[in-house]
C-alpha cells in the first residue's frame, strides 16, 4: 500500500501500518545478559596510582601494553603474574577510555599514559570493543569518539615499531567462513556449511542443521550490557521462508561423542574436554558443564599448531567435536578466555603458559634492544 504525495510521487505508509517484522532466529529465546562493570581491578595500575611504586628517572619504561577492557580477568590475572617477575603492564580499557589522559607519539615509539613514559615492547589487543564505550548511543558525540578510537585502537594494534600478540593486521580478517576453509585446507574435517539469509531453505548435509552467528558471539548494544548470540537447532517451523535480517551460517548438524577446547600458547596445545547438553549451555547453564583437563593426539597438534603459524596466532583456543574417533573444525577463538575453563577442571596449565610465554617473549624484545 502507498499513499500518494506530491506530483506522482509515492510515499510509504506509515510505521505503523508496515508489518511487523520477525525476530531474527538467533535473537529467539536468548535471555543470556552479562553485566561488564567499568570499574579497574588491575594490579599493577592501582599500585602506580597509589604512588607504591618507584617512579624513576623520567625514562621511558618498557612495559607490556594492553588493549582490553575492565572486566577482562585474564589480563588482571596477567598483570600480577607479570608484576611478581618485574614486568611493567599498562592498559587501555575501552569502557574507561573516555577522558583518558593519552599522548602516542609518532615519531618514536612511546606514549604517555597517565604520568607515566611508556615503550611498549609488546601489545595485546583483547575484547577492546569500540560498543563498550561509555558514551550515548545514536548521537554526534558519541559517533565521533567512537571513529576516533577506532582509528587509533586499529593503528595500536598494528604498528610496526613493537611487537604484537595475535597481530590485528592478520586476525581481522579470520572470520568463521575463513577459518573453515583454511582448516579444510590443513587436513581438518569441517561440517558442511551455508552462508543465507533464508536459513529455512537450507539443509547442508540433507539432515538437521545448527544455526551460528556469522559475526560475534556477543552483542553489546549499549555500553556494559552484553547479549549472547549462541548455536541454536534450526527449527523449520520456526523460521519457515521468512528471509533473515543478515545472513547467518547454517552447518550441518554434526553427532558427536564429546567436544574439545584445545588452547595454544607458543607453541603448545593444551586441552579440555567440555561435557555439555547444548551448545549454549557454557553460557546460560555453566555449573552443568563438565571440564577436564585431556592430552592431544600429536597428529591432531601439528595440524593446530600448523593453522595457528599459518594465521600468526600466538595464543588462541580452538574448538573441535570428537566424532567417531575424528576431531571435527569448529572455530577458532583468537580473544579466547581460559580461566573459567581452568576453574572448573582445577587447572591452572594455561595461565601459567600464557604468562610464561609474555615473559619470555618480552626479554627477548628487551634483550634485542628494543627497550631503547
Amino acid at each position: 500500500m502507498t499513499v500518494s504525495g506530491w506530483g506522482n510521487e509515492t510515499v510509504p505508509p506509515p510505521e505503523a501500518a508496515r508489518p511487523a517484522k520477525p525476530t531474527p532466529l538467533l535473537l529467539q529465546g536468548q535471555d543470556y545478559l552479562f553485566r561488564s562493570q567499568p570499574k579497574c581491578l588491575d594490579f599493577q595500575e592501582q599500585v602506580h596510582r597509589l604512588g607504591m611504586v618507584d617512579e624513576g628517572d623520567g625514562s621511558p619504561v618498557p612495559c607490556v601494553l594492553v588493549l582490553a577492557r575492565a572486566a577482562d580477568m585474564e589480563m588482571n590475572e596477567l598483570s600480577i603474574a607479570l608484576a611478581e617477575r618485574g614486568i611493567r603492564m599498562a592498559r587501555i580499557d575501552a569502557d574507561r577510555s573516555v577522558d583518558l589522559p593519552l599522548t602516542v607519539y609518532t615519531d618514536q615509539p612511546l606514549l604517555e599514559l597517565d604520568r607515566w613514559l611508556l615503550r611498549p615492547l609488546l601489545v595485546w589487543r583483547r575484547h577492546f570493543e569500540l560498543t563498550a564505550l561509555p558514551l550515548e548511543p545514536g548521537t554526534l558525540a558519541g559517533a565521533y569518539a567512537v571513529d576516533q578510537w577506532g582509528a587509533v585502537a586499529d593503528w595500536l594494534s598494528s604498528r610496526g615499531d613493537w611487537a604484537h600478540v595475535n597481530p590485528s593486521r592478520n586476525t581481522s580478517h579470520l572470520n568463521r567462513l575463513t577459518q573453515l576453509a583454511d582448516a579444510a585446507a590443513f587436513g581438518l574435517k569441517v561440517p558442511r556449511t551455508t552462508v543465507t539469509t533464508r536459513p529455512g531453505r537450507t539443509r547442508p548435509g540433507g539432515g538437521r542443521c545448527i544455526v551460528k552467528t556469522s559475526g560475534r558471539h556477543l552483542l553489546e548494544p549499549r555500553p556494559g550490557m552484553q547479549h549472547g548470540l549462541f548455536p541454536r537447532p534450526l527449527e523449520t517451523s520456526r523460521s519457515g521462508d521468512v528471509p533473515e535480517s543478515a545472513p547467518v551460517i547454517v552447518q550441518e548438524y554434526v553427532p558427536s561423542d564429546t567436544e574439545v577446547r584445545v588452547f595454544v600458547v607458543g607453541e603448545r596445545c593444551l586441552a579440555f574436554q567440555v561435557d555439555k547438553l547444548d551448545p549454549a549451555q557454557l553460557w546460560v547453564d555453566p555449573e552443568a558443564v563438565r571440564v577436564t583437563p585431556v592430552d592431544v593426539p600429536s597428529g591432531l597438534t601439528d595440524r593446530l599448531l600448523a593453522l595457528a603459524r599459518h594465521w600468526r596466532l600466538q595464543v588462541a583456543a580452538f574448538d573441535l567435536l570428537v566424532s567417531g574417533g575424528d576431531h571435527v573444525f569448529l572455530e577458532v577463538n583468537v580473544n579466547c578466555d581460559w580461566r573459567w575453563f581452568e576453574h572448573r577442571a582445577q587447572d591452572s596449565r594455561v595461565s601459567d603458559a600464557v604468562h610464561d610465554w609474555v615473559a619470555t617473549r618480552f626479554k627477548e624484545l628487551l634483550g634485542a634492544g628494543k627497550g631503547r
